[in-house]
């Protein structure tokens, strides 16, 4: 089986009133092997854009269940430097309540800041990057060909962030619109070789308006650094073990991928305008409407159309062992919301219990009601971590263990 890991970027914010605080130099700073900050096998703490978070970073693992505890592990580590801090760490792929976000330190973070204004300013976001393994940079293209078409499911099931600076978005990932103001983010088209896609990178840094390959942010590319495929489309996770599933997802498309080059399948050639729509649907809705279907690209129920994704890597879920394991996480996410869903869940329940009742329909979220989902989301974020406040138990593993 392919190793897989993950990147995962969390906020960082003040317990009391939710805000999000710019302390990722303090909790990094003086951190080091002797204290887990970093085993030597790419697993730590890194800063990222924006002061106010934080990166975690897992080894590469085989299981889901080796990837969860290492998941796990990331948040306890990066919530124990915060509480050293008067902090917690929350896993919100926006923010909830307005703040002034401040720029890492960083000469090439100040460039962009420079060169891309707002866009750069207000990049408070968090994402999940999951990274699997390949055998070549040659197979990496024909992974991202073929998956290229299924990657809004992914976003959809992830979504968390339907909040942005203090209002209510509509949609159930801002983070994803937000995102897609760098210009070469979102889906890309069908590259074809090796060739073709070393070709397009070096043109698109030849145009002058990105600064490095690092800028690259296609929905999913080539890591520079690993021989990995990275896919970037997912918001961080709520749940930690809702973010261990899609990594499965992610490693099952890989390898379906792979197999169909092998059986002669040619990756599906949908126009990216069409991609981008799927995107953008999926970045609206979540699960609580319409998906475009992956394969005709229509409105369908999300229900059906992530029961789709499922039965299309059914064969190697089932070679693998995580058949069992997809279902009974899907059907759960399915049953209780993603993470956009548990967000305006918390801030209703803030709502009912204030002696005024709820706010009136429509109206914007109260500044006490995002503080009360960034609180929840605190709790969740960590629990099952060591020093976790919720001990209640993973309910997929369970689920499996129990059948």
């Amino acid at each position: 089986m392919r190793t897989f890991g993950v990147e995962e970027e969390l906020l960082i914010v003040d317990p009391v009133t939710g805000q999000p605080l710019a302390l990722a130099d303090a909790l990094i700073s003086g951190r080091g092997q002797q204290d887990g900050t970093s085993e030597g096998d790419g697993s730590g703490l890194s800063h990222e854009l924006k002061l106010e978070q934080i990166e975690t970073q897992t080894r590469p693992c085989h299981s889901y269940d080796e990837l969860l505890h290492q998941i796990r592990r990331g948040r306890a580590l990066a919530d124990q430097a915060a509480r050293k801090h008067g902090a917690r760490v929350a896993a919100l792929a926006t923010s909830p309540l307005a703040s002034t976000p401040h720029t890492t330190p960083n000469p090439r973070y100040a460039e962009m800041l420079e060169r891309f204004g707002l866009t750069a300013y207000e990049q408070l976001t968090c994402g999940f990057h999951v990274h699997t393994s390949l055998e070549s940079p040659e197979e990496g293209v024909v992974v991202l060909d073929h998956i290229r078409d299924k990657l809004a499911v992914l976003t959809a099931i992830s979504a968390n962030s339907p909040y942005w600076r203090g209002q209510a978005t509509g949609f159930d990932s801002y983070r994803t619109q937000a995102w897609n103001r760098w210009p070469t983010s979102g889906p890309s088209a069908v590259f074809g070789s090796l060739t073709s896609y070393r070709r397009m990178v070096k043109r698109l840094l030849e145009t002058g308006v990105l600064l490095d390959e690092g800028m690259i942010y296609f929905d999913a590319r080539l890591s520079r650094d690993h021989p990995t495929v990275e896919v970037r489309v997912a918001d961080v996770c709520l749940r930690s073990e809702d973010a261990a599933l899609i990594a499965v997802l992610v490693r099952a498309l890989v390898e379906t991928a792979t197999r169909e080059m092998l059986d002669g399948v040619e990756p599906a050639s949908v126009p990216t305008a069409l991609l981008r729509m799927a995107s953008f649907q999926a970045s609206n809705m979540g699960l609580r409407g319409d998906l475009l279907d992956f394969g005709e690209f229509r409105p369908e129920p999300a229900t059906s159309v992530v029961w789709a994704l499922m039965e299309y890597l059914t064969p190697v879920l089932a070679e693998q062992g995580e058949l069992e394991l997809v279902k009974a996480g899907l059907a759960d996410i399915l049953k209780r919301g993603n993470g956009a869903h548990q967000q305006r869940e918390a801030a209703a329940r803030f709502n009912s219990r204030q002696r005024d009742g709820q706010s009136p329909a429509g109206s914007p979220p109260s500044v006490e009601a995002l503080g009360a989902v960034v609180g929840h989301a605190v709790k969740v974020t960590v629990s099952g971590t060591p020093g976790g406040a919720i001990k209640d138990p993973d309910p997929v593993l369970a689920r499996v263990r129990r059948a």
